[in-house]
């Protein structure tokens, strides 16, 4: 009988065959759509992920007594000296360093910090409550993207595959644009357990030119398609993908890893006649390259990545993340020590975030897109070591939502007096991640998978829907 490993070392050549083969015969995509759990509000998610966690009370969370106590000691719960001592300190309180104005008829209160996207508040679904686990960099940016933070487990995007499959069976149903290589690093767009073919699909990484987030080498300049699909049926001819596959089957076990190979040749193929105009943002027209800040230096790189996300989004990608990230330990929002340095990473993205739900509702994509904005948590009210800067707040902070079915306009929660601590209507991860599972027709209590003996999900055992943002 022919086993797995020898059958892997002799057609080893012949995997684009199989590809092939399946195609050819009508092989089921395993990333083909499925039927949601309820009607779903959003098809899809674009996921702006803010690493290293803007200030909250600097951008969208008002607080008046900052301003009035500024410079004053007063004895805080820190979470980081808690955990070395058990106990608090005296901080000294910062006020916010951008003038905060209402915005908009909902009259959201937004600071200059964010000029674009302050006059987008109307869209907006703010969150002020949020909480998280893990004060830490790493932990808290697994939790927000596993629900864990420490344990191996599949990211969102992936759960999010799993459950919907793509609107496009051309293209990946999950990708992350410019992820990052640390604080989770692949993690936090991997599939653990789940079935390989639901990871997700990487353009770029961080630290490197967005101009060059594509999928490298997807045609082939020294042959002909029609050239390449006379090769693939001479390989088809070497391997007999029947015979191969009754082996496996009457072996009684189904082989993930083989075909996780032959669907990843599957996607690729089609990828080469598909990826390409996706992927090119030139083509569009320079008042939407204008729109996304393209033409300004500042914005040039986070705006193509933007702009790239809304093509995904556009042709039938299921959930797409845009980070604004490096391959640092000290993420891009990161300011212990120099608070004023968040005004250079505003400016990055500022107007490519406020062009990207322009664009989105001019082409009434938002109808049915959920955007997805924040980091893994906040900052503090208080200047880290009474210095310029503040430190990691995972127990009060602000994310917003935008489009398909979130209340536009609204503000929901609060943090307390100095927007330390989450007090209103708190909302954990665990809920966000419910709630956003809930727009896509996902109830994320039935979402599960079978591994080791028990059944698994994002929200693990927790979480609950926060209906009070649905429309």
């Amino acid at each position: 009988m022919l086993d797995r490993r020898h059958f892997l070392q002799t057609t080893a050549c012949g995997f684009g065959s199989l590809a092939l083969a399946a195609m050819a015969q009508g092989a089921p995509n395993p990333l083909a759509a499925r039927h949601t759990h309820f009607p779903a509000k959003a098809k899809r998610v674009i996921f702006l992920f803010m690493a290293g966690g803007v200030s909250h009370v600097d951008s969208f969370d008002y607080k008046p007594r900052l301003i009035r106590d500024n410079g004053k000691m007063m004895e805080f719960e820190d979470q980081r000296a808690i955990a070395k001592t058990g106990m608090g300190a005296a901080q000294r309180i910062m006020q916010p360093l951008w003038e905060f104005k209402q915005q908009g008829e909902s009259g959201r209160w937004a600071s200059s910090l964010f000029p674009h996207m302050s006059q987008k508040v109307d869209e907006m679904c703010f969150v002020h409550s949020m909480h998280t686990e893990g004060v830490a960099h790493g932990p808290a940016t697994l939790f927000l993207h596993t629900g864990t933070t420490n344990f191996i487990r599949p990211s969102m995007g992936s759960w999010i595959s799993y459950g919907l499959g793509t609107e496009n069976e051309n293209l990946p149903s999950f990708v992350s644009i410019s992820p990052s290589l640390s604080n989770g690093g692949p993690r936090n767009y991997g599939t653990a357990f789940l079935p390989a073919v639901h990871q997700g699909t990487t353009l770029g990484r961080a630290g490197l030119p967005a101009r060059d987030a594509t999928i490298r080498n997807l045609r082939n300049p020294l042959l002909t398609p029609e050239q390449q699909g006379r090769q693939f049926d001479l390989l088809r001819s070497i391997n007999d993908e029947q015979m191969r596959r009754a082996t496996s089957l009457a072996q009684g076990q189904a082989d993930a890893e083989l075909d996780a190979v032959i669907n990843s040749y599957e996607l690729a193929w089609r990828l080469q006649t598909n990826a390409p105009d996706t992927l090119d943002v030139t083509s569009e027209s320079p008042a939407t390259l204008d729109l996304y800040g393209i033409n300004e230096k500042v914005s040039e790189n986070f705006g193509r990545q933007c702009l790239m996300a809304r093509k995904l989004a556009e042709s039938g990608v299921r959930y797409i993340q845009v980070n604004y990230t490096d391959n640092s330990n000290n993420p891009a929002w990161d300011q212990h020590s120099n608070l004023p340095k968040h005004a250079d990473h505003a400016a990055a993205v500022d107007k490519p975030i406020a062009g990207l739900l322009a664009d989105l509702k001019q082409r009434g994509l938002l109808e049915d897109t959920l955007v997805w904005w924040g980091g893994e948590f906040g900052r503090t009210p208080y200047a880290e070591r009474n210095g310029t800067g503040r430190d990691h707040n995972p127990v009060g902070f602000t994310q917003w939502l935008a489009g398909a079915g979130v209340k536009p306009g609204y503000a929901h929660g609060a943090t307390d007096d100095f927007g330390h601590f989450a007090v209103q209507d708190k909302v954990h991860m665990h809920d966000m991640h419910a709630t956003i599972l809930h727009l896509l027709g996902l109830d994320h209590e039935k979402l599960t998978f079978r591994y080791a003996g028990r059944d698994f999900r994002l929200t693990d055992v927790h979480g609950h829907v926060v209906k009070e943002l649905l429309t």
